[in-house]
Formats: structure tokens, sequence, C-alpha cells
């Protein structure tokens, strides 16, 4: 049944994918027609205005839009591993607000793109190992301490931010508009970029996928298999910390697709990572390319931050998991 729900879950989102791409393309302030849309693709129309608009402006941030995706649903896939909870999200537990924090700095020091990213991995990395030691009970992580200590430093991190905006003087708007979310500044040469850390963190997790699935048995039960248990958490928080920190550092705070997504596949294909990191890699690419296609039509002209359309899903899909963990409990 498992495998049946596999090529379900990857024919329902193929056709949305290629839908939302089209429609993608189609859809903006400028109107192309289809068979234009088409011949462009083709390569047989490129020096036109409308090649112009497609293949420099809309393709660039719909392939962003995929990559982010993906690489927020997998970092969501190994948090909720590693801390065995449906909950866990590097959004929900403040890695992400440690990454806006660092890209805010990098942006107020002004200097280059490439530098957001590294600015952004080191106080994410910090922000993830503070939680993770500080929800820590005896080689054990307390869900419930996770949750409270990753929004209390997410307070924190926040108002941190806001004294970067401060600090921004003029500028304050555009890195707030960043920091609820943004595609707009999507290029050729940012996707390239946001390849790198994609590619090497999804081979990265699928090498370990055996032993992520282990850390779901539990501490002791994953360390009797004879798996560094610590060691390898500690790893997984790294990588889920990179590729959140690239991520919010090209787009700013997304929400919510690390939550979803990976749960909502979960349920269609079982708990084994080898199957459902790509698959919900591949499925939070697309969700995160349906929200921002109603981030940039459903106001049109006006944009919507992506964030907001996130959040608009992803917050009662929180409470509804929060209910049923706390009911789970209850009843145990």
């Amino acid at each position: 049944m498992k495998f049946r729900g596999v090529h379900v879950v990857v024919a329902v989102v193929s056709v949305l994918l290629v839908l939302l791409v089209l429609f993608g393309l189609f859809s903006g302030s400028v109107k192309i027609p289809f068979r234009d849309i088409l011949a462009i693709l083709a390569g047989r129309d490129k020096g036109s205005a409308a090649a112009k608009i497609v293949n420099g402006i809309r393709l660039p941030r719909i392939l962003m839009a995929v990559l982010v995706g993906m690489m927020l649903s997998a970092g969501g896939t190994i948090s909720q591993a590693v801390f065995r909870n449906p909950l866990a999200d590097p959004y929900i537990i403040g890695i992400s607000s440690g990454a806006v924090s660092g890209a805010v700095l990098a942006y107020i020091l002004k200097l280059p793109d490439i530098w957001y990213g590294f600015f952004a991995f080191i106080t994410s990395m910090g922000t993830a190992f503070l939680i993770f030691s500080l929800a820590g009970k005896r080689g054990k992580t307390d869900t419930a301490a996770l949750l409270i200590i990753g929004v209390a430093v997410s307070s924190f991190l926040g108002a941190l931010t806001s004294f970067f905006m401060y600090l921004a003087g003029q500028d304050s708007y555009r890195v707030m508009v960043w920091t609820m979310g943004y595609l707009g500044a999507a290029s050729w040469s940012r996707v390239g970029l946001l390849i790198i850390p994609l590619v090497l963190s999804m081979l990265y997790f699928l090498y370990y996928r055996h032993d992520v699935d282990a850390l779901l048995l539990g501490d002791e039960e994953a360390h009797s298999l004879g798996i560094p248990v610590g060691t390898l958490k500690r790893q997984l928080l790294v990588v889920v910390s990179l590729i959140a920190a690239f991520s919010v550092a090209f787009t700013g705070m997304i929400g919510f697709v690390g939550l979803i997504v990976p749960h909502a596949v979960r349920l269609c294909i079982g708990s084994s990572h080898g199957r459902l990191l790509p698959l919900a890699a591949y499925s939070g690419g697309m969700f995160l390319l349906f929200a921002d296609t109603l981030a940039r039509t459903l106001l049109s002209p006006v944009e919507i931050p992506i964030g907001v359309v996130t959040a608009f899903f992803g917050a009662p899909f929180f409470l509804f998991l929060a209910v049923m963990n706390g009911k789970g409990r209850a009843h145990a």
C-alpha cells in the first residue's frame, strides 16, 4: 500500500508542478500569450521583450521557489526525525529566525550576496545548538521545552532583527518586506548558488537515511544499533542549519513549509526516509511554487509576501498537530 502511495504522490505532485510552472510563466502584470510562451521555451523566440520577461524574470523565480521549497521541506523532515516530533521545523523551533538575523546583519554591513548565506549559517547553527542543548534532559530532548525555548529564542532574535532594521534607516522597509518572504529578487546566479547546498544536503541525508530511520525508534534503541546518536544529531542539525541559512539568505523568512509538507507526505507513504526525503522535498518545491503563485496573482498587481501565504495554510495545520499531539499524550 505504501509503494502505491508513492506512485500516487509522485503523479499528483508532478501534474500540479507542471500546471503551476505553465501558469506561473503565463501570469503576471505583462500578459504573454500561451503560444508565445511555448515558442520561448522551445527556443524559437530569444530576443523579444516577452522572452526577456520569461527567461530573465519568471523562469528564475519559478525555479527558485521550487529549490527553496525543496530545501525547507527536507530540513523540516530531518528536524522532525531528530526531535522525534511532527511539530519540529526550522521555522517553529527558531533556526530560521537565527538565519534571518545573520542575513540582515550582513545586509546592514553592505556585504556581497554570498556573505548572506555565510552569516545566516553561523547564526542559525548557533541557534540550533543553543535550543537543542537547553531542551535536552539527560541526553533526551523534551518536546514541550523545545517549543517553548524555540519561541523564546525566536522572540529574542526577532527583536534583534528589528534593531538591525532600525539601523538600516531608509532601507528598513525593503528589509521588512524581505523578512516576510520575497522571491522577486530571483536570478539565474542565485538559482545556481541554491543548487549546490540542496544537492549536497540531500546526498548527505540520503546517505544516512537508515540511521535517521533508527532515530525514530528512540535514542537508546538507536545507540544499541551502534549509531553515535549525539554526533549524528549534531551533524544533521548543522546541515539543516546550512540549508535553512541559504534559503533565508535569498528569500527571507518563509515558514511552515517544513512543517506541512513532510507530515502530509509521511501520512501517505510512511516514515522510511529513503522514500520520504526525496518525495517530501519534491512536494515541498511544488507547495512553495503554489504559494508563490497565489502571492503574485491573488491581489495582482500588488504582491502578497509569500510568508503570509504559507502562514495562512501552516498556522491552522500547526494548531491541528499540536492538539492531536496533546490528545495522544493524554490517552497515553
